[in-house]
C-alpha cells in the first residue's frame, strides 16, 4: 500500500519488517519460534470470535491517566471523533516503534484538525509511564483497568503455553503486565470513534508486527498529512 507521508519516511510496515529480519538473524531458535509460532496462531484463529466492527456503538468505557483520574470515552470524543490506539505494553519493541511513528506521522494532522489521539494498554501505572516518558508522546497514554474496555471490544488474547512460560522464565507476572493475573493482552488496533460512541473505523492487528498504516487511518478521516515532526 502507498504510504502518504513523504517518500523518505517508511512505511511502518517496513520498520516491522526490519525488526522481524533482525530478530530472524539474532535470536537464539528456540525463542525466535516461541515468538513466531503465536503471532501465526493469532492470525489463524483471528476472526473465530467476534470483535469490534465499524457500525458498533460502543458502550460507555472509563480509562486511567497516569496520576490515576477517570478518562471516559465520551471525554476522549466531546469536541468530535477521537482515534484510538490499542498497544500492548510499555517495553513491547514493537510499540515503541509504532506510538513514535504515529507521534511523528499522525498526530500533527490529528491536532491540526482538532481530532483528539490517545493511546491505550491494559498495563497499571507507573510502568505504563516509561513508554509516554521514552518518547516525549504528546498524545495521552492511559490504562484500561482489568483489560475491560479491550474484551468489551473482543480484541484481547491469552498467552499460549510456550509464551507463558518464555515470560515467566524471564521473571515476568501477568499482573505487571496487565493488572490482572491471565497472561492476556489486546492485539493492537486502532479505532475512530464519534461523540455517540459510534466505530467510525476499525482494524484489528492479529499479529503484533504488523499495524495500521498512519494513511489508511487520516484516509478514514477524511484528512492529509501534515508536515513531520521530528521529535525527539
Amino acid at each position: 500500500m502507498a504510504n502518504n507521508q513523504k517518500d523518505s519516511t517508511p512505511s511502518l510496515n517496513a520498520l516491522f519488517r526490519e525488526l522481524d529480519a533482525e530478530r530472524r538473524r539474532t535470536w537464539a531458535p528456540e525463542a525466535l519460534a516461541i515468538n513466531v509460532n503465536q503471532r501465526a496462531t493469532l492470525r489463524r484463529d483471528h476472526g473465530a470470535s467476534p470483535h469490534v466492527q465499524i457500525g458498533d456503538t460502543l458502550e460507555p468505557a472509563t480509562l486511567r491517566n497516569a496520576a490515576g483520574e477517570s478518562v471516559s470515552l465520551d471525554s476522549l470524543t466531546e469536541k468530535g471523533p477521537a482515534v484510538i490506539v490499542l498497544f500492548r505494553f510499555a517495553t513491547c519493541p514493537a510499540c515503541n516503534i509504532a506510538l513514535p511513528y504515529y507521534r511523528d506521522t499522525l498526530w500533527p494532522s490529528l491536532q491540526a484538525a482538532g481530532v483528539a489521539l490517545a493511546a491505550v494498554s491494559p498495563q497499571p501505572f507507573p510502568a505504563l509511564n516509561d513508554i509516554a516518558t521514552a518518547h516525549a508522546l504528546p498524545f495521552p497514554v492511559l490504562s484500561d483497568p482489568q483489560l475491560a474496555f479491550g474484551r468489551a471490544l473482543g480484541v484481547t488474547y491469552q498467552f499460549d503455553d510456550a509464551s507463558r512460560a518464555a515470560a515467566e522464565a524471564k521473571g515476568g507476572t501477568p499482573h505487571a503486565l496487565n493488572g490482572v493475573d491471565i497472561w492476556e493482552l489486546p492485539k493492537p488496533a486502532v479505532l475512530i470513534i464519534s461523540p455517540d460512541r459510534k466505530v467510525l473505523f476499525a482494524d484489528v492487528s492479529p499479529d503484533w508486527m504488523e499495524r495500521t498504516e498512519t494513511s489508511t487511518i487520516l484516509k478514514a478521516l477524511g484528512l492529509t498529512p501534515t508536515e513531520i515532526s521530528h521529535a525527539a
